[in-house]
């Protein structure tokens, strides 16, 4: 069953008084949003996003999430969390899927919390992300004079929080109609009776919301300090072959020569990915003595090489192709794109450049490309 994610990110954050909305502060340089929308992106039981935040901060969110073709709707939120959430399930497709709601000022949303969320709603309807309390607290009476609470029995509550879409409509609908005032999703299905179900959180899944807590995040990225590569490849120029670059056709009177497609813009961003990881290079993994891959595509080999950085997320790429025939200028979106699709909605940038006519690229014999690629654990 695939399920929906509502990412909240309409708050103001004014006890974090940095002039902009949180979820807009860079974190390892992107969006601090963007982090947990990369999680979603990269989850293959989401199956899409719908981000909520203020209706003047719309665009710049559209931009935050720039790649991400899973978030797929972007909605103007409310006065308070209650009421942006219920606007963010509303622009769901109706029906009784799984949903979850995230906060968008939490970025270090793992792969296994989501996974144990989605599997507690398919099992028991709810998966609610939850840690014991470590600390101990008093509860004060009308005096003031505290007691000690039983923290044995005591759960801080995080994001994500997982049900079925109807179902925690209702929930919404009914407390609005009795001017309830709901501090998370849960208490709304608590309303109506429903037993709601808590997974185990994780404590790195921190919710920024004072300037310790953004001092505290950078720390925890710190621990996933990106680290470059940079590869470079050259192929011939000869006729009968159809001139492929980035995985885009480009008309031309000759194309490249190799074992695959030759697609030298490609070959030289696998080789920097390889090389980040200190995996090697793109002649040791897909060989030309290996027939499997002969007039194999490149950006199948792209795809295979990514499957080998398990455990790694790429943070931008950059490609410049060398090249005095054909002008790509009219073709260097497409390939950007293309690449960036391919990279899971990371920067990419695609340039090219001559030589001014010399030397082997001038004379037209050849094309080579250089690229540059940015890892972090993921």
């Amino acid at each position: 069953m695939g399920c929906y994610a509502v990412v909240v990110a309409a708050g103001r954050g004014q006890r974090l008084n940095a002039g902009v909305n949180k979820v807009l502060l860079p974190l390892q340089g992107r969006p601090l949003v963007r982090h947990c929308l990369e999680a979603l992106q990269v989850c293959p039981q989401v199956e899409a996003v719908v981000v909520v935040g203020a209706s003047q901060e719309l665009d710049a969110l559209r931009f935050a999430a720039r790649g991400l073709d899973k978030c797929r709707w972007f909605v103007a939120g409310g006065e308070t969390r209650q009421r942006s959430v219920y606007n963010g399930l509303c622009a769901l497709p109706f029906g009784h899927h799984c949903v979850l709601v995230h906060d968008g000022a939490r970025p270090f949303l793992s792969q296994e919390l989501l996974r144990r969320c989605i599997a507690s709603v398919q099992e028991f309807g709810s998966g609610v992300a939850s840690l014991p309390v470590s600390d101990t607290v008093k509860l004060l009476d009308e005096q003031g004079v505290p007691s000690t609470l039983d923290r044995s029995r005591l759960r801080s509550v995080q994001t994500p929080q997982g049900f079925y879409l109807d179902e925690l409509l209702e929930a919404y609908e009914s407390a609005f109609a009795d001017n309830a005032a709901l501090t998370d999703d849960a208490s709304a299905m608590e309303r109506r009776g429903r037993k709601v179900h808590l997974v185990m959180g994780e404590a790195n899944n921190i919710k920024i919301t004072q300037a310790s807590d953004l001092e505290l995040s950078r720390l925890l990225a710190g621990d996933r300090l990106p680290v470059t590569g940079q590869g470079f490849d050259v192929h011939r120029l000869v006729p009968g072959r159809a001139l492929v670059l980035c995985g885009i056709t480009v008309p031309h009177s000759r194309g490249l020569l190799g074992h695959s497609d030759a697609d030298v813009a490609v070959h030289a961003l696998i080789d920097a990915l390889l090389g980040a990881a200190c995996l090697g290079d793109i002649g040791r993994l897909f060989p030309d003595s290996d027939e499997r891959y002969r007039g194999i595509c490149s950006m199948e080999l792209l795809r295979q090489t990514l499957q080998r950085l398990s455990g790694w997320r790429v943070l931008h790429a950059d490609v410049t192709i060398i090249a005095q025939q054909p002008k790509l200028a009219p073709y260097l979106d497409a390939m950007a794109r293309n690449l960036a699709a391919a990279l899971g909605g990371a920067p990419t940038s695609v340039k090219a450049t001559t030589t001014e006519g010399l030397g082997f690229t001038g004379r037209g014999e050849g094309i080579a490309a250089q690229a540059v690629a940015s890892l972090c654990r993921a």
